[in-house]
């Protein structure tokens, strides 16, 4: 059975110009430098049979340490990333997402390798807006799907 993951895709229509995707960076000394494709959505992992939807919810406040903007959301599906995990998600629409308030929790790790010495990072180390163009190059290559899923959604609302 493959790894499941879910999470929450924030976006923003401005008046004029492209939608603007809300992504988080991965903190740790192994995404330090990385930029393209290193970026994600808001998620975490859960076990067959929980909620994905509640577990999209509780990851985003996790890694943002911000509750979870209210309003409808879109089911995006599900896209199956490199290693084989499987990542659903939801998209929600927000008017406004305060950046300067996220504080992110932490994990802890040897490093550097084989030093003995444990130290502690953020889970997530940036949080950014971008317009979609943007986020095709540094989102992770998998979920690029999602991306493409809320902008055909946008483009054919349901009446």
């Amino acid at each position: 059975m493959p790894k499941l993951s879910a999470g929450l895709l924030l976006y923003k229509e401005p008046q004029a110009g492209e939608v603007q995707v809300f992504l988080v960076h991965p903190g740790g000394p192994l995404w330090k430098n990385k930029d393209s494709h290193a970026w994600s959505i808001p998620k975490g992992e859960y076990l067959e049979g929980e909620d994905a939807e509640k577990q999209a919810e509780r990851e985003f406040s996790e890694e943002l340490g911000i509750a979870v903007p209210t309003g409808p959301r879109v089911d995006l599906g599900s896209v199956k990333q490199s290693g084989g995990k499987l990542v659903r998600a939801w998209a929600i629409k927000v008017t406004d997402l305060v950046l300067d308030t996220v504080r992110s929790n932490t994990f802890e790790m040897e490093w550097p390798p084989k030093s003995g010495r444990r130290t502690i990072f953020p889970e997530v180390d940036r949080a950014e807006w971008m317009t979609i163009s943007e986020a095709r190059g540094r989102i992770v290559k998998a979920q690029v799907d999602l991306l493409e899923h809320l902008l055909e959604i946008l483009s054919h609302p349901r009446t």
